[in-house]
């Protein structure tokens, strides 16, 4: 198959699907390699950009999805309806927080980072599909293991966990300091 009739065959397959496709199921679908395969969605992402086209391809660990830029959702939203807006409370978004660093982490494990409940706050999460069960914890009662989902990394643009911002060890000290103030303020009052 030559580069233009592959490079069609992936527009369709990732146009039709929807969702993200592994490299591994587009490399099959075109009879290429894994390699030559991500060489090829390269070349058409390049293009994409270069092009100033409506669309993108998004890498999304080691999975590929078609998509609409970003920058243009102010004329889709003048076609069809508004799509719902995820708002994050503060509370939820720390919840998320701790999820997307700490995963695979049981509710126990989120709440003893807290210091609250944390019932809501995951249960939004999987509502809004920015988190998932991974399984149980090998553990008495075999408590459920939670953790990000592609929709998370489609929703905060990076392309896996990797991409994440690292925590400088000097603020997570100052981080804890802060939430033991807290907590010694609650138990004098």
């Amino acid at each position: 198959m030559d580069r233009r009739k592959a490079e069609a065959a992936i527009e369709a397959i990732l146009f039709a699907v929807g969702e993200s496709v592994e490299a591994e199921k587009l490399a099959k679908a075109i009879e290429q390699d894994t390699e030559t395969t991500k060489k090829i969605i390269g070349h058409m992402m390049d293009r994409y950009r270069e092009e100033d086209r409506g669309i993108q391809i998004m890498e999304l660990e080691n999975a590929y999805q078609l998509c609409t830029k970003s920058e243009l959702y102010e004329y889709l939203i003048r076609v069809a309806k508004q799509p719902r807006r995820i708002v994050l409370s503060d509370v939820v978004m720390e919840t998320l927080s701790i999820i997307a660093y700490k995963q695979p982490i049981t509710k126990m494990e989120i709440e003893k980072i807290r210091g609250v409940k944390c019932d809501h706050a995951v249960n939004k999460l999987v509502e809004y599909n920015l988190v998932k069960e991974l399984g149980r914890l090998d553990a008495p009662g075999r408590p459920l293991l939670f953790g990000t989902t592609e929709e998370f990394l489609r929703h905060f643009g990076v392309n896996s966990l990797e991409d994440l911002p690292s925590i400088n060890p000097v603020q997570i000290e100052d981080f804890k300091a802060e939430a033991e103030e807290e907590i010694q303020m609650k138990l004098d009052v």
